[in-house]
């Protein structure tokens, strides 16, 4: 016998509530937070985003500009289109450096050996001391940099190897050596977390079956951790793109406090920049979403 349709959507919602429930209740404290502090504020952003924001001796003049300010951060702004290109590049370079090195490592603090904990510890020391103010000081004294450039002349190599176009973002991204070693910490320990999901069963039964450990690695550890791959590739991109040195955040703050652009434009130009970030972790989240249904349907 058919229910009807009110006492099933009635049992739909419990099912959804048990099988969900407990995931809602550990969002509930950051959703409250969210609604009370940071809604609002980014609602308000878009509005001044589409308006010209003049201050006064009697407040803030709010004139309607539309798509004014965004066309202006293109055709009239001659930089930060380019500060937008050139940082996009270095960190669409050093974004899959840093999930790779991450990976490695933690390849390597997986494995069973006196004092790994330690290491672990060493690898994620950075994110707890190299954040905000901190990282900044740290750079403005030289510490973010590596001499063997100049040591080794890295910059002329790179010139007659590389690109017209991709001599400056790799020559930054060796400059950055440091940031690769100091932004890894989180997706190792999230990388060693997701070797154990993998049932040590597997790797016995693959190993009786003469599997080498070149072989159980691209038949087992590669597949086995694929949502942690996205997962690590998704917080590092939100990671770098909020980089406190990053240059383009500097130009908005910079607009900000010009009384030439103001508000109005370091907002627009603030949604450009979330709406490419939004783009790039929308297309991460699409491939890593279709690759995990195939495997799926295969499976």
């Amino acid at each position: 016998m058919k229910l009807p349709l009110p006492q099933r959507n009635k049992g739909y919602f419990h099912y959804k509530w048990k099988q969900y429930g407990v995931g809602y209740l550990f969002m509930l404290p950051w959703l409250i937070g969210f609604l009370a502090l940071i809604a609002f504020p980014i609602v308000w952003s878009l509005f001044l985003s589409f308006n010209k924001v003049t201050l006064t001796a009697k407040g803030f003049i709010y004139t309607w500009a539309g798509m004014q300010n965004f066309k202006d951060a293109f055709i009239v702004d001659n930089e930060f289109p380019v500060q937008l290109i050139l940082y996009m590049q270095q960190m669409l370079l050093i974004i899959p450096i840093i999930v790779i090195f991450a990976l490695l490592v933690s390849l390597l603090l997986n494995q069973k050996f006196p004092g790994r904990f330690v290491y672990r510890a060493i690898f994620f020391l950075p994110v707890i001391f190299a954040t905000g103010q901190v990282l900044t000081e740290l750079f403005a004294q030289g510490a973010g940099e590596i001499p063997f450039m100049e040591q080794y002349n890295i910059d002329s190599l790179v010139q007659n190897n590389v690109g017209g176009q991709f001599v400056g973002p790799v020559v930054e991204v060796l400059k950055r050596t440091v940031i690769i070693l100091w932004y890894s910490g989180v997706q190792i320990l999230i990388f060693i977390a997701g070797f154990q999901t993998i049932s040590k069963s597997v790797y016995e039964a693959v190993r009786i079956d003469g599997a080498s450990p070149w072989d159980s690695f691209w038949k087992i550890t590669l597949p086995g951790i694929v949502p942690f791959i996205s997962l690590n590739l998704l917080y590092t991109i939100v990671d770098l793109f909020t980089f406190p040195l990053n240059p383009v955040l500097e130009l908005v703050r910079k607009n900000m406090f010009n009384p030439a652009t103001g508000y109005g434009y370091a907002s627009a130009l603030a949604w450009i920049y979330f709406a490419i970030i939004f783009v790039l972790l929308a297309v991460v989240s699409w491939m890593f979403g279709r690759s995990a249904k195939r495997k799926g349907g295969r499976a």
